[in-house]
């Protein structure tokens, strides 16, 4: 939460210092992106946020995309590391609770895969449920590209809106028109 006061604080300095750097800050903000959203020091949402800012839809949405890659795979190394095999060892000495374990992650590619993306659609806290499917030894690749496409909804909309913003404010706000969408798409 407060690296995100501190974020939204800066952005417009974060936006400028990014995007005066040409290739150089796309690979900056990728670089942030992964290392804060995979380490839980950022919530996702608020680099998503600074994508839209600082580079608009076009390209903000393919950068906030490969920062969740990135951020994806850091989270899934330090969690795998961290818990071993402690989560494995407690599932295998219930019957019960390693049944549900296989029938929903053991099932192959696929079964794995559509778990993970159902669980990255809602707005759920992105760390800890990476956190949870590495410790339960989800697959590596089923795990990335769930994560990948299950986030790319609600990141979409959130790198959309922040552009539409970041352009209203740079505008006067008087000739700025507002779709009415906008409005239903905020509240919802």
């Amino acid at each position: 939460l407060l690296g995100s006061v501190v974020l939204f604080r800066f952005i417009n300095d974060i936006s400028s210092f990014l995007t005066s750097r040409g290739p150089m800050g796309m690979v900056i903000y990728v670089v942030g992106f992964a290392l804060f959203s995979g380490m839980a020091f950022l919530p996702t949402y608020a680099s998503a946020v600074l994508g839209g800012w600082a580079f608009g839809f076009k390209l903000g949405l393919p950068l906030a995309m490969a920062g969740f890659a990135g951020g994806a795979v850091v989270g899934y190394y330090i969690a795998r590391w961290a818990s071993k095999d402690r989560v494995q060892a407690i599932i295998g000495e219930h019957p019960k609770w390693l049944a549900v374990r296989n029938a929903l992650l053991g099932q192959g590619f696929w079964r794995s895969f559509l778990i993970v993306f159902l669980l990255r659609l809602p707005s759920s806290p992105f760390a800890a449920t990476t956190l949870v499917l590495a410790s339960l030894k989800v697959r590596f690749w089923p795990f990335l590209l769930g994560t990948v496409l299950g986030m790319l909804p609600r990141t979409s909309v959130t790198v959309f809106l922040a552009s539409k913003i970041e352009g209203a404010l740079n505008e006067d706000v008087a000739d700025v028109a507002k779709p009415w969408w906008l409005v239903g798409v905020g509240i919802a």
